[in-house]
């Protein structure tokens, strides 16, 4: 074998090599697997080889390591007879792992749709047939289908939510299902596509679940996905997952590493009893390490699509260990049963899997050579530590967060209070942080007085907090306004009073009773409006309900909201694929014969307070302004006017486009777009519409290495096409977007 701990002279070295891999181990030679390499095709530095029941694959890894991984199976079920790596110009492999074994469990639920749902379909008076509630319940935010308590609505949201008394309670225990995954295999499937290597195991049944595990490399990081690829025929299946690898050396120096949420250094070396149950950590940016055999493997999830939409970031416990017994140990990522505040225990909505959709449940596994150190790093690479990277000539700006921020400042008695929301926000990254704010009617003029008076005094010349409103009346479904300087209103215009009056501390106050005087105060002053959570929550219906209104045809109505995570779905390539990205299609679509500027996305995050340790990076996107510098606080019109021209792109962090052009014409038309990623790229994509039809025109980038940088050039034809945008996407479900331009036609 290639991976002896014996010193092998260097003259011997290549020799020995090469009958080392003819040569399995006993325990290889003992099963039975076959495999299909016909899709396989040998790349410079990675191949496989079927030898003996064993597959052996070798790849070229992080930081000038390789990586052999021998795959074998065991009692029908897919095992990895070893794990080695070679450090850079050395000749003895490192094996720190032998006969590991792949660990994946699930928790199913009953998927129902809320009554916050429900109560604008029935504004809009649709008929409310099982038809219906099926398309839109696997949109649903308020739904927590393990939650087996009392309150009527399984838990306890603020009444304003409108979730209570959600259809077809109470829950039944009879309705939650657990299993491990079993496995019934001899075979397994080879593929190459570009850099990336994938083998499929079949006979994998998971709960209701049935489908293949997965495991995919990729030449030039050692980055190993496993994932279980499976479908479920069962009607209303909601669902989470845990993955892990056991099976690891607990002797020798094996513990697990990880960080706390104060980010400090925390181990166990795995002296204690043996566990019964997995052992849930709270581990920073998702990461646990075992240490084993003088090396280390991080184990972390996707960085977003493993999490569904909550109203808070909190961090759950993403990470598990567990010591089997006096020799080894298993570990991975895990999701949390409930939300951990008594309030948003409603707000547990799981993933989503509609009977035959193909679910991708994923994690990662990193091996490095030496300790700890190392493993992070190079699994935090991948996120830039949670930090939103910086881009010449940008501002990353974050929007959509419940802090209610005057309200807030009202209890502390001062406006100079600082407020642990907004320095979280600033410590990941972000320039712009946008609180929207719903004030009391009582006291509607006082909080936006302090929301506006706060905001300056959080803001600096590196960071700007810029005051949003959340409405829900007048101009159909949610919406958010955006200021592009402070402007007071109050809902509700009495007989007589006019519609601005003068307050003797506030100065010019709107007085609002109607949309008509909604939109005269939006366009007087300047303002914006997205609708933040469109086809979902109490937007269910819209802005499809509204798309031949004045309020949408103008071009103030700048667009919606982009988040994942409303009725999150395992089979999506794109982040919110099957919610919010066809909708921006569509409204673009929809607004061709206008004059209007195409409509756009804001990226969004619909989350309450937040402190030290909360998990921001992955649970929300972030937008890219190009706007230069920050103007002084208060003054919101470049941001505003930056979204206006939809001068920007959004994203979920990991994937950036610093530039993109189009030149050309009719069917000589491109688009050339500058490309930047962490992850390995999956794809890139030009999207356009003529008005009725959308069209993607797609460039697989799969034979990018991981962290990379490359400008792309899509052809297409633009004849008798209206718009046109760019995105990119990676192997993650990461990505980001470009906001659409029109083309000319029809």
């Amino acid at each position: 074998m290639p991976h002896s701990h014996l010193r092998i002279p260097s003259q011997f070295a290549a020799a020995a090599l090469v009958l080392a891999l003819s040569q399995p181990s006993t325990a290889a030679a003992q099963s039975t697997l076959t495999c299909d390499l016909s899709a396989y095709a040998r790349r410079p530095d990675a191949n496989a080889r079927l030898s003996d029941g064993v597959l052996a694959l070798e790849w070229a890894g992080t930081g000038g390591e390789r990586v052999s991984l021998r795959l074998a199976v065991r009692g029908g079920a897919p095992t990895i007879d070893e794990l080695a790596l070679l450090a850079p110009a050395t000749t003895n492999w490192v094996t720190v792992g032998e006969d590991l074994g792949f660990e994946l469990r699930i928790v199913e639920g009953l998927r129902r749709i809320s009554n916050q749902q429900l109560v604008p379909l029935r504004e809009l008076n649709v008929a409310l047939t099982q038809d219906v509630v099926d398309r839109y319940k696997w949109d649903v935010f308020w739904d927590a289908p393990l939650d087996l308590s009392a309150e009527v609505g399984g838990g306890n949201p603020p009444p304003a939510a409108g979730v209570a008394n959600q259809p077809g309670f109470p829950r039944s225990p009879d309705e939650i299902s657990r299993a491990t995954a079993t496995f019934r295999t001899t075979t397994c499937a080879v593929a190459t596509d570009g850099r990336r290597v994938r083998v499929t195991f079949p006979g994998l049944t998971l709960g209701s679940f049935s489908g293949d595990l997965v495991l995919s490399v990729h030449e030039g990081t050692s980055l190993i996905r496993v994932e279980a690829v499976a479908s479920t025929t069962r009607p209303s299946v909601a669902y989470k997952y845990d993955v892990g690898l056991t099976g690891l050396d607990s002797r020798a120096g094996g513990r697990v590493v990880w960080r706390d949420i104060a980010s400090q250094l925390q181990s166990y070396s795995l002296r204690g009893p043996a566990n019964t149950d997995p052992v849930a950590l709270r581990a920073a940016n998702r990461i646990v390490v075992a240490e084993t055999r003088g090396g280390a493997i991080a184990a972390f999830p996707p960085p977003h699509t493993f999490f569904w939409a909550r109203e808070v970031e909190i961090n759950v416990g993403n990470n598990w260990y567990r010591k089997d017994d006096n020799d080894s140990f298993s570990f991975g990522v895990r999701q949390g049963e409930a939300e951990v505040v008594p309030q948003y225990r409603a707000n547990w909505s799981l993933y989503s899997a509609p009977p035959g959709t193909e679910q991708h449940m994923a994690a990662y596994f990193l091996p490095t050579l030496g300790e700890h150190t190392r493993a992070f790093d190079a699994a935090l690479a991948f996120t830039n530590g949670d930090v939103y990277r910086p881009l010449d000539g940008y501002q990353v700006m974050g929007s959509h967060y419940h802090t209610d921020m005057g309200r807030s400042l009202m209890e502390t008695g001062s406006l100079d209070s600082r407020l642990s929301d907004f320095e979280v926000l600033r410590s990941a990254g972000i320039n712009i942080a946008g609180p929207v704010d719903r004030p009391r009617e009582q006291s509607q003029l006082e909080e936006q007085h302090w929301l506006f008076e706060g905001a300056k005094r959080h803001s600096d010349e590196t960071f700007m907090v810029m005051p949003q409103m959340e409405n829900s009346n007048l101009l159909g479904g949610h919406w958010d306004l955006l200021f592009s300087h402070p402007v007071y209103y109050v809902d509700g215009r009495q007989p007589g009073t006019p519609l601005v009056t003068q307050h003797a501390e506030y100065g010019r106050v709107y007085n609002i009773g109607s949309a008509a005087e909604m939109i005269a105060m939006i366009e007087a002053e300047d303002m914006m409006v997205f609708m933040p959570h469109p086809r979902t929550k109490g937007s269910t219906g819209y802005p499809d309900a509204i798309r031949q209104s004045p309020q949408f045809n103008a071009d103030w109505y700048r667009g919606v909201g982009w988040r994942w995570g409303m009725g999150s779905d395992l089979s999506e390539v794109r982040l919110s694929d099957k919610r919010v990205i066809p909708l921006l299609d569509d409204m673009n679509n929809w607004i061709t014969r206008s004059n209007l500027r195409p409509k756009g996305l804001l990226a969004i995050t619909e989350t309450y307070a937040k402190q030290p340790g909360d998990d921001i990076y992955a649970n929300g996107p972030v937008t890219y302004l190009r706007i230069g510098d920050l103007s002084e606080p208060g003054n919101y019109a470049p941001i505003v006017d930056a979204l206006g021209r939809g001068d920007y792109f959004v994203t979920s962090g990991e994937v950036l486009i610093p530039s993109v052009r189009y030149e050309g014409s009719g069917r000589d038309m491109r688009v050339i777009a500058d490309v930047q990623w962490t992850f390995p790229l999956d794809f890139v994509e030009a999207v356009f519409g003529d008005g009725v039809n959308t069209t993607t025109r797609t460039l697989p980038a799969t034979e990018l290495a991981a962290f990379g940088r490359q400008t792309f050039t899509i052809p297409f034809d633009a004849t008798g096409q209206a718009w046109v945008r760019f995105a990119a996407w990676d192997s993650a479900g990461n990505g980001a977007m470009t906001m659409p331009i029109r083309l000319g036609a029809p």
